[in-house]
This record gives structure tokens, sequence and C-alpha cells, in this order.
């Protein structure tokens, strides 16, 4: 268990009811079954808590405590060894790698960071961004929803008077990271001043714990935009807004928009530390409808552990189809084949 689980352990019961009305496709009315292995206990995270909380549904062998306190909380424990394993939406960076003592860390969902805004009068999913300014609001740049630069990319919204309110993650966050690495991309101003990490110094805004938080913030303050896991803007009923991508396309994360995302590893070479970045795809045909902000998500497990045989059993599960599909009503995409074979192959390297 760990050490700050009593101030902000999410129960795997808890995840699963934020998320209630996405779960039928997982089984629903199906009581947890009764495990045969023991337990594992896990945290990290909150982007794939929705989803650890479909697959302890579903998990057979044995039970799965997780705890959602963020991607930097999630490192940390599992470098304590506190927790069986961690889980981040941020690859680790050299100096976490070497703090954890010998961890691996395994890709295991594909999904998708999104903004999301609270505009007084524009309909859901309506609005449109792009990088450019998303940047300069995060900036500071761009500070009333009907900015001129705003309105250009919008014709025909009638974009009021208000004030924009920043909303940011107040953690360590792997969301926080895969935003920023977007951003650094597609903003050299804000490569330069800001950067790309799971905790950075914000220009401007306010900060939410965790994804709830943030989501909290933006359901109730009329003229706010966040970023969030695409699970939870289900699950509080946000608007998303529209984000364009390199080939000039407005899109929305879904299935099909992250998957086209992912296609980018399909020809590139996997990394021994499976560290792989596909925010912001190239402009190209290949390309047309994805989505900028998807991103894979790891599980961390040290490669020697005395848990070494369930971990390997339930991550392997957890790459399967039927684990997989349990979790597209959440909007967590099928993986690449080549990314579950490299996911497979790094497993295989833990033991006891």
């Amino acid at each position: 268990m760990p050490k700050n689980g009593m101030l902000i352990r999410i129960t795997l019961a808890l995840a699963a009811a934020a998320v209630v009305s996405t779960l039928a496709v997982a089984g629903a009315g199906a009581a947890p079954a009764k495990s045969s292995g023991g337990s594992l206990t896990g945290a990290g995270s909150s982007l794939i808590a929705p989803a650890v909380a479909v697959w302890s549904q579903l998990y057979k062998n044995a039970t799965i405590n997780y705890a959602a306190i963020g991607s930097g909380g999630g490192i940390a424990q599992i470098s304590a060894r506190n927790v069986d394993f961690g889980a981040s939406d941020a690859p680790l960076t050299k100096s976490q790698g070497d703090g954890c003592h010998g961890c691996v860390q395994i890709p295991w969902a594909l999904t998708a960071t999104s903004p999301v805004v609270n505009v007084p009068g524009v309909a859901a999913d309506k609005l449109r961004l792009t990088g450019t300014v998303l940047a300069n609001i995060y900036l500071g740049n761009v500070t009333q929803w009907n900015d001129p630069a705003i309105k250009q990319l919008n014709p025909g919204l009638k974009l009021p008077n208000t004030k924009i309110t920043p909303v940011h993650r107040s953690d360590g966050s792997g969301d926080t990271y895969v935003f920023t690495n977007y951003l650094s991309k597609v903003n050299k101003t804000w490569k330069s001043k800001v950067g790309c990490a799971t905790s950075v110094s914000w220009p401007t805004g306010v900060g939410g714990n965790k994804n709830d938080g943030v989501a909290a913030i933006v359901r109730s303050t009329p003229g706010t935009i966040g970023y969030v896991s695409v699970a939870y803007t289900i699950a509080n009923h946000l608007s998303l807004a529209r984000l364009k991508n390199a080939a000039g396309q407005y899109v929305l994360p879904t299935i099909n928009t992250i998957e086209a995302s992912a296609q980018l590893v399909k020809s590139a070479k996997i990394p021994a530390n499976n560290k792989i970045s596909i925010t912001n795809p190239p402009k190209s045909k290949e390309y047309e409808h994805a989505y900028p902000l998807a991103t894979f998500t790891y599980v961390i497990v040290p490669q020697s552990s005395p848990k070494a045989v369930q971990l390997k059993a339930f991550v392997t599960w957890a790459l399967g189809s039927r684990a997989q599909s349990s979790i597209k009503r959440l909007v967590f995409a099928p993986m690449p084949s080549v990314v579950v074979k490299k996911a497979k192959s790094t497993l295989a390297t833990i033991h006891s």
C-alpha cells in the first residue's frame, strides 16, 4: 500500500463508479471474481485507473488494488518498492530509471489526453483550436474567448467576451507530460520557456489535483480550458475542443483517430526502453485523421520481484485481446501488434 494512500487512494470500486455509464462492454452487473493467486498492489497514473477498474472485474487470478495518485507518485512508489507495480503515461527519465533500481516500463494501453473547455454559449465539441493557439492560451498571450486568433478558427460560432482560465494539473502527471510534449513540438516559445515534463512551471492558470480535479474545475467554472485523459471527458460530460492536426484536419479523440496516430510506430524501431512518442504525427495522407495528443501508457515493474509470476500473468492478460477490448468504451484503442510484441518481450525478462 502506498504510504500516502490514506488521503489519495482511489479504490477500484470508486474508479469504476466514476465511469459506470461506460462499462457495459466489460460485463455489466458482474461481481468481482474471487482470485486464486493472491493480490497485486499498484499506484500511479489516473489516466489508466478507469481501465484498471474494468480489468479488476474481469481478472480472475489475483486481486488488483490500485491507487490513482498520478504518474509522478506511481514512479516514486515503485522506486521505493511500496507497491508491486507503478503506472505512468510519461516514460521514465534517465534519473528516474536509475532511481527505480532495475525497473522496466512496458506499454500496456493506448489512449489520448484531450483539451476540454467550458465556453458559455458554445455547443459541445464545436470549438476549434490549433496547437499554436493552445500554447498561447497557456502562455497567457490569448486571454479572452473572443480573441481574434480563436475567432479566425471558428467562423459562425458566437464566442463570448469571457476571460479564459487555463487549468492544469497540480500533481506530477503523465497527462501533463503528453500535453507539454505536444506543445513543445508545435510551439518554439513553449519549448524554450516551459518545456516538457510531468511537472512544469506554468506561466498562468490554476491547478487541479489529478484528472478528477481538473475535470471538476472545468465542469463547474465557465470560461475554463483544461486537459484530461479521454475517459474522464466521458464520465464528467465535458466538452472537447477539436484540435487541428498536422494534416490540417480538426479532430476529436476517438478509437480511429488514436489508432491513426499509433501508425507512427509501425515503421519505427521501438527503443530498448520502450519510450514511444506519438504526439503530433507528420503531415501526410497516412496521418490525415490522426489525433495529435494520442499516447501510450506504461506499467512499471521491477525486473526482479518476489511476485514476478503474478505480475507477468496479470500484464500478459492485460495485453490480450479480451482485456484490450473491454476498455474500448473508455476510448482506449487496441495497441499495434508491433508494440504488443515488444511489450511481451520486455515482460519476459522479469524474474523472481
